[in-house]
């Protein structure tokens, strides 16, 4: 009979919480008889763990989580929809499975760089920093069938939105958007769209193009970068609009029934908590589905990364960013859905805070103080 022995143990794989089972067979390298489960809020995964070990690399078979299973493993991750309704959850309750947003760079350009509104973009930008295409993309299709292959992989998701994110998404003649947009859905398993934007680049137009996809049943969202509600802060970044712009594409697309949500940075030049939290109260008041939340990053080839350099803008703390994130989720009404609370940047071009890169860190000291503790 062959000799067995079983290990088991945890690790913790970019924050996620992970226990591993092996089983030894006559003293061979237990790795290959491997299997991980991952304790999240709403799965549980089983992994088969190839020879090396690779994590990127498991094959993983997805269960239906049973009613009142906990995610012992990681408590900040689960504990999190108890005081913030994500939209992440909002599309599992609706679809009765993971519903995940696939990153799309469509090519197009911004009206901040073109010279329609100005030249050079927003002193923040660097669409790099946020979209791993943003040089040279492949197709649609190829970008659709790559993502899909990392969140099956990650998180076992057969259902996905089409997310519009790099640069400005609804800037183009419509027509040209329509034949964007539907090759996206002409996949199955893609049952909606993401489509960001600036306040300032969404005409009636593209919105009855909007409206049209939902009355089909699709799932359709508008992101709005506005950033900040003080048109002192948006000339200061050179984002090329006002809140005005914003508050009139919100109450367009919002009347013809399509649900936005909103972007906000926290930490841009000359802002502080006060200015954080009235930004906010002019978006509820302007009427919103969504929001997102994200820091100011400092990326490579940005003139804000030149501001950095010579002393003359200072990024938050993370104590103090998660201090202002837990006071706006408690001053959103619950109804409204969250679908970010903070934003990293690839290691490559991020150059401050810090604290930026260590994404799940943040979360957990969000949902610790919105259990009350203090850190």
């Amino acid at each position: 009979m062959p000799e067995r022995g079983i290990l088991r143990f945890s690790i913790v794989y970019s924050g996620i919480a992970l226990k591993k089972t092996c089983v030894t067979i006559n003293g061979l390298d237990p790795r290959k008889n491997c299997w991980m489960t991952l304790h999240s809020p709403s799965i549980d995964s089983k992994f088969a763990m190839p020879p090396d070990g690779g994590i990127g690399q498991f094959d993983q078979v997805m269960s239906a989580r049973r009613p009142g299973r906990s995610a012992r493993n990681n408590p900040h991750q689960q504990d999190l929809t108890r005081h913030v309704r994500t939209f992440g959850h909002y599309l599992l309750q609706k679809y009765g499975e993971r519903v995940h947003k696939i990153a799309l760079n469509a090519s197009l350009n911004c009206p901040n760089r073109d010279g329609s509104i100005g030249r050079g973009g927003c002193t923040f930008c660097n669409n790099v920093s946020f979209n791993p295409n943003g040089r040279r993309p492949p197709t649609i299709a190829e970008q659709l069938q790559s993502g899909r292959r990392v969140i099956r992989k990650r998180t076992g998701a057969m259902k996905y939105l089409a997310y519009f994110q790099a640069y400005t998404n609804t800037y183009a003649d419509v027509v040209h958007l329509r034949a964007l947009y539907d090759e996206a859905l002409a996949h199955d398993d893609v049952i909606g769209l993401d489509i960001g934007t600036r306040p300032d680049c969404v005409p009636d137009q593209v919105l009855d193009l909007l409206q049209g996809y939902r009355e089909q049943g699709l799932e359709v969202w508008l992101e709005l970068g506005l950033q900040s509600a003080f048109d002192e802060t948006l000339r200061h970044v050179n984002r090329g609009h006002g809140f005005a712009e914003y508050r009139d594409a919100v109450t367009r697309a919002r009347q013809r029934g399509i649900p936005v949500c909103a972007h906000l940075i926290l930490g841009l030049p000359g802002e502080g908590r006060q200015h954080h939290l009235t930004s906010l109260e002019r978006v509820l008041d302007a009427g919103v589905d969504g929001l997102k939340i994200h820091p100011l990053h400092v990326v490579k080839g940005t003139q804000l990364a030149n501001e950095w350099r010579r002393g003359e803008y200072q990024p938050m703390t993370q104590h103090d960013y998660v201090a202002d994130v837990v006071e706006m989720v408690r001053r959103t009404p619950q109804h409204i859905l969250f679908h970010r609370l903070t934003g990293t940047a690839s290691a490559d071009v991020l150059l401050s805070p810090d604290w930026c890169s260590r994404k799940w860190s943040v979360l957990n000291q969000i949902t610790r103080r919105l259990e009350g503790e203090q850190d």
